[in-house]
């Protein structure tokens, strides 16, 4: 866990400059790191979360900086607080969170053919990380954003959660993906409306396959019918695109309460 000591603390300068400051999760690859680039890019400081064991560290000093990575588990409520206390400490403020951690198996509820159920564990570590952690974030994260000065819209900060295809058509397989997916489409219209009066936005996106480790466990073949499924573009999401919608969400002022689709329009039937 990242340890802010009493000594460091001192030295730490507080940056209260006019710079949006972002707390992204799952930070270190794929759509969050794709973020957290296109983000510093737009000119934000960046709070980088993802787990110890993960590549924050060097990826946060090859993007520059403009980023912080803290180890983070975010099913954790220490290791979680513990990276709102250090946006506090090093920016004062918090204009945006973007959750990405996410993890994905694949397992039928039941195998016949070696009479074995689905593990009762995996299912719930899936949920764990990809909806109770993105709650954790929300819950904790919104108390500093919830400090903002109110923009030229009464608006305090933005929360973007990562749904996805699975919410909607989720494949064999996928119980466990799905439902977590399906959760945070759940929940994304209740989270506006309890910030509502605080002035925060809450949107989710669904990307469809991207191009990003979740999916490496899947051979090239597979890769290519699932592209060749795609109307058009006939391939997989790049983790950009998936950047450039967190910044177009950001920008529109009117967008609160939903659930937004990227996936080149494939759908499973």
């Amino acid at each position: 866990m990242f340890d802010v000591s009493d000594t460091h603390k001192n030295s730490i300068k507080i940056n209260m400059s006019k710079a949006l400051v972002s707390l992204v999760t799952g930070a270190a690859s794929g759509l969050g790191k794709a973020t957290v680039e296109r983000l510093v890019k737009n000119g934000y400081k960046v709070i980088m979360c993802d787990l110890q064991s993960s590549e924050g560290k060097s990826v946060s000093e090859t993007i520059g900086p403009n980023t912080n990575f803290v180890p983070t588990d975010v099913r954790s409520e220490t290791d979680v607080q513990n990276a709102i206390d250090t946006c506090k400490q090093l920016h004062g403020k918090l204009n945006l969170i973007v959750n990405c951690a996410g993890i994905s198996i694949a397992r039928k509820v039941f195998n016949f053919n070696k009479s074995s159920a689905h593990s009762l564990e995996e299912f719930t570590d899936v949920l764990m990380v990809n909806t109770v952690g993105s709650f954790n974030v929300i819950r904790l994260g919104v108390a500093l954003m919830g400090n903002n000065e109110v923009d030229e819209n009464g608006q305090r900060g933005v929360v973007i959660n990562t749904s996805g295809y699975s919410a909607y058509d989720g494949q064999m397989g996928q119980v466990a993906f799905a439902a977590s997916k399906g959760a945070i489409a759940a929940m994304t219209l209740p989270l506006a409306r309890d910030m509502a009066s605080q002035g925060i936005r809450h949107c989710s996106i669904a990307p469809g396959l991207f191009n990003t480790p979740l999916i490496n466990h899947l051979p090239d073949k597979v890769k290519n019918y699932f592209a060749d499924m795609t109307p058009f573009p006939k391939r997989l999401g790049q983790p950009e695109e998936f950047a450039n919608l967190v910044v177009s969400i950001v920008d529109n002022p009117f967008l609160n309460g939903e659930v937004i689709r990227i996936d080149g329009g494939i759908r499973f039937i």
